[in-house]
């Protein structure tokens, strides 16, 4: 690693350290916060032998000895955020900090005894996702085990607590969607968040309805961003990308996206009724390998059943798959 994979933002105490992820994102935004001798680390990326050497790296650049670290807070359970929580807590003694909806989320996913490969597949399966497709998920989602493990012990965090990190006070904020349980965290003397991957510059953060998760996740993703509206942001340090300005127009351009994909999908119906994969397909295309296509379904499920409790389409049962009809049309035709 060089020291380009290092940013320093200076006048607010903060150091963004680029772990490397797999494609499309490339690496994950960590970042150190260090003042009046605290060192905490945020979202310190997957466990895997490259993420661990550029940490190695990284700390060394910064002068930083891993007993050194005070603090590991995590924004939400995502291999890409949470991983290495649990080796960075075995490295230093730190305690990590994460909400307790998150930590139910990474049970569900990553904990002994999850059932999220068959449930998951019986999900997509149920919707129209070919034979093809489903049998690449096990696999798939069995891959990203080694990247969370050890996990950590952890302190729970509720909404609107106050926190101490880096030597300065940040409030968490609570929000949902991308991830239930999602923390950001504001300091209100600059005005700035580290917002994870609540609000990103650029993409949209991948919204998904899972089995035994959030029914209703892109509901949560709207409200979520209203809430997030309130706070007053002068520098936005997100998950990925890199850091921003225009918080609140960001979160604008976020809400019309989701609202034009809704009306794009309801479009797509007019003609008549189909399954989830078949709307994925119309929207993604199938030149996606495994990891995208998961996302793709899963966020195209998402839409479906937010249009369905806005009462904007119906679901019928055939076959045991389930397809999905535009009211509008059957209104027109009474």
């Amino acid at each position: 690693m060089n020291r380009q994979m290092i940013q320093d933002w200076d006048e607010y105490g903060i150091h963004a350290v680029h772990i490397p992820m797999a494609p499309p994102l490339r690496w994950v935004n960590s970042y150190v916060l260090q003042g009046n001798g605290e060192i905490t680390l945020v979202d310190p990326g997957p466990r895997t032998d490259e993420s661990i050497a550029t940490w190695e790296q990284a700390l060394g650049e910064l002068g930083i000895q891993a007993q050194e670290i005070t603090s590991i807070v995590v924004t939400h359970h995502h291999p890409d955020h949470y991983g290495l929580a649990g080796y960075m807590q075995s490295l230093s003694g730190a305690k990590v900090y994460m909400s307790r909806r998150a930590y139910e989320e990474a049970q569900l996913m990553w904990g002994k005894g999850q059932r999220i490969n068959e449930e998951l597949s019986a999900l997509f399966a149920q919707h129209g996702m070919p034979d093809s497709w489903l049998a690449q998920l096990p696999g798939h989602l069995d891959s990203f085990l080694s990247q969370v493990e050890p996990q950590p012990e952890l302190t729970f965090i509720a909404d609107g607590e106050v926190l101490r990190l880096g030597g300065r006070s940040w409030t968490a904020i609570e929000t949902a969607g991308h991830a239930p349980g999602h923390l950001s965290f504001y300091e209100d003397g600059q005005g700035i968040i580290l917002c994870g991957d609540a609000v990103l510059p650029q993409i949209s953060p991948n919204i998904s309805l899972l089995p035994g998760s959030d029914p209703n996740p892109l509901h949560s993703f709207l409200q979520s961003l209203d809430k997030l509206k309130d706070f007053r942001v002068s520098v936005a340090f997100p998950g990925h990308r890199n850091p921003f300005s225009g918080f609140t127009e960001r979160i604008d351009r976020l809400l019309l996206h989701h609202e034009e994909r809704l009306e794009k999908i309801e479009a797509l119906l007019d003609d008549g009724k189909r399954s989830g994969f078949n709307i994925c397909e119309a929207l993604f295309g199938t030149e996606l390998g495994i990891h995208q296509m998961r996302f793709a379904m899963a966020e195209t499920l998402a839409h479906l059943f937010e249009l369905v409790r806005r009462g904007r389409l119906e679901i019928s049962n055939s076959n045991s798959h389930i397809r999905f009809g535009s009211t509008r049309m059957k209104n027109r035709l009474e």
